[in-house]
């Protein structure tokens, strides 16, 4: 919990996104606030090093840019669209913006064109600042002014290079305008990233983010001044609130990682004391960590199962609010140093006092496995409407598998037919129509309907099912949750993502894809080695996942995994048949949302031909 910040006003409802940054600078100026590398490596091929602004130059740095967006013909109330990555101009645009009083809209690097055409016109923009040439030539055709950040190869677009923004500002000027804005004024739209149809605009005030952070600051407690390592997109409402707003908010420090595949070795070569990622993060990360256990000699790795044993135990004590038994302390404390801790270590989560994730339910598997650890992944729960977390658990109060308690701001209900509801201080104000007007999302008491199934325990704990509208309904009127079906597939670790199709059906189906970290160790234990090579030797195998889900040894132990899964799932959950495939999914294939969410429409589409097969000839069955 943040305890030595100064709010700069006696009512934080009041506050705005710029006051808090002019209280940085007066209280805070010499400390690091945002910090990057010029390029993810030096000509030498060694890393390049970071590069740090302090919050006394962020903010003089921020009040040049503005002077050179107004300049532009940027004015108050205007929609300002922003296509970069995880990049020290995209976080100082955002905050010049502000001071403008014009409304930063940061948009998905991998929208489709179409999408990106929809935002344009919907949030009726003038000017646009993009990464490169790529988004230049995208772009230039849909708005009046284009910015370009790295304009190598983009000479024959019509553009402004980003470089020759900043200028020398009028102080007065400058104070002036930022200090006409008002807490209720907009801060940010953000577009939902859309698993079906257009996406929306969700209109988000300076009040809503400073209330979500002063209410997040309560139940999560953390270092003052702690680093965050921001690696998920900005047009996510998680990393905007902990990449942008919890910052300025705590005036912490940022490390901006433009390249989310890089976010392991951040954390390995930064070892930070917190961590968030959404649960695709979280499980890429647990297939990692077991792949480097499963390479260790059976003495050592029995030694270490014993460790986690002992710290899930201890995990245990504390989640249902009990004091660990002196015993228990003593042997945690014991395996925790010479055991555990040197393998977090390693993976840079030795200093880790608070790990977090959102977005989707998470996967119980991977959350006993971090338990194993002693680390306690802190679930939250929320939406962009919500302005990123509505619910979640604290180190004072958890349970595990649960995303946690409301936050003071909100209150949680359950609708008769199970959708969670949700009404407070930080829930949005309503979406963005096209003329400009902001249209109201609540009922008449306040409620909006977020989506999502679930219940609240009698302690007060949210539990998640599922997406109301991805619930499956079979042709026997049986309601199942893809989503607990999926985790529970996936708890195998060959089995990096799963889908289940049924609905309309009288059983289901599933499509596996093999996980491209753990697979190559397995193969490598269990001698596979290429198709009609008849086996190799262990740790000898070099197959390629794309081979490797067409093995007959791989193939027999999913239909194990299978069958595994379905022995712990009632009759109408249960997988008759699968189809196991070697690539994996992502956001630039189509298949999962940028904030790594599975697009359910674009598997069914891309996929239907090996679905339809699954109901008729095709696809295997789990060993009985």
């Amino acid at each position: 919990m943040t305890t030595t910040l100064r709010l700069p006003a006696a009512d934080p409802a009041e506050l705005t996104v710029p006051a808090l940054l002019l209280r940085n600078a007066e209280d805070h100026g010499a400390l690091p606030a945002v910090s990057w590398r010029q390029a993810p490596e030096s000509t030498e091929g060694t890393e390049a090093p970071w590069q740090t602004l302090t919050w006394a130059e962020v903010r003089e740095q921020v009040a040049r840019l503005a002077a050179g967006l107004a300049a532009l013909g940027v004015v108050p109330g205007d929609h300002v669209l922003m296509m970069m990555g995880n990049r020290a101009e995209h976080w100082l645009t955002d905050l010049a913006l502000v001071h403008l009083r014009a409304v930063p809209v940061s948009v998905y690097g991998t929208a489709a064109p179409g999408q990106i055409a929809h935002i344009v016109e919907h949030s009726r923009a003038r000017l646009a600042v993009v990464e490169g040439a790529q988004e230049a030539r995208t772009w230039r055709p849909l708005v009046e002014q284009l910015v370009v950040v790295d304009p190598d190869g983009a000479e024959d677009v019509p553009h402004t290079p980003f470089a020759g923004i900043a200028r020398p500002y009028d102080a007065e000027t400058f104070e002036r305008t930022w200090r006409e804005a008002r807490a209720g004024d907009p801060v940010t739209v953000l577009y939902t990233s859309g698993t079906t149809g257009d996406p929306k605009g969700v209109v988000i005030s300076h009040r809503h983010v400073v209330l979500n952070g002063l209410a997040l600051d309560d139940v999560v407690r953390l270092p003052d001044h702690v680093e965050h390592i921001s690696y998920l997109p900005l047009a996510h409402i998680a990393e905007r609130m902990l990449g942008i707003y919890l910052p300025v908010y705590r005036a912490s420090h940022v490390r901006l990682c433009p390249d989310p595949a890089q976010v392991a070795a951040t954390a390995r070569e930064l070892h930070p004391a917190q961590f968030f990622g959404v649960p695709r993060v979280w499980e890429k990360l647990t297939a990692a960590v077991r792949a480097a256990l499963a390479r260790l000699p059976e003495e050592r790795r029995r030694a270490v199962e014993e460790a986690c044993d002992v710290a899930r135990e201890w995990v245990a004590h504390r989640e249902r609010g009990e004091e660990p038994p002196a015993a228990l302390a003593a042997s945690y404390a014991r395996v925790n140093d010479e055991v555990l801790r040197p393998i977090l270590a390693m993976a840079g989560f030795d200093r880790l006092v608070w790990a977090g994730s959102a977005s989707a339910p998470m996967p119980p598997e991977v959350v006993r496995f971090w338990a194993g650890f002693g680390i306690t992944i802190m679930d939250a729960w929320g939406l962009t409407e919500t302005v990123g977390a509505a619910t979640a658990n604290s180190p004072g109060a958890f349970r595990l598998g649960s995303v946690g308690r409301p936050l003071e701001t909100v209150e949680v209900r359950v609708a008769e037919d199970g959708e969670l509801e949700v009404r407070g201080a930080t829930v949005f104000d309503g979406y963005l129509s096209p003329d400009g007007s902001v249209r109201p999302a609540t009922d008449d008491e306040g409620w909006f309907a977020t989506g999502d199934v679930g219940h609240v325990d009698d302690d007060g704990f949210v539990w998640l099912t599922d997406r109301k509208k991805e619930m499956i309904v079979t042709s026997t009127g049986k309601n199942v949750s893809p989503a607990l079906v999926e985790n529970t597939l996936k708890e195998h670790p060959l089995v990096g993502q799963a889908f289940v199709h049924g609905d309309g059906r009288s059983y289901l189906v599933a499509l596996l894809v093999l996980d491209p970290e753990t697979a190559p160790g397995w193969a490598s234990e269990n001698g596979v080695g290429p198709l009609g090579a008849g086996g190799s030797e262990p740790g000898t195998s070099g197959v390629g996942t794309a081979e490797l889900a067409a093995h007959p040894a791989v193939l027999a132990e999913t239909d194990r995994a299978v069958a595994r899964a379905n022995a712990r799932l009632n009759r109408t959950e249960q997988i008759k048949c699968y189809r196991l495939l070697g690539d994996e999914w992502g956001p630039l294939t189509g298949e999962l949302t940028p904030s790594l969410k599975l697009r359910r429409r674009a598997v069914r589409e891309k996929y239907g031909h090996f679905i339809e097969e699954l109901y008729g000839e095709g696809g295997r069955s789990p060993a009985p």
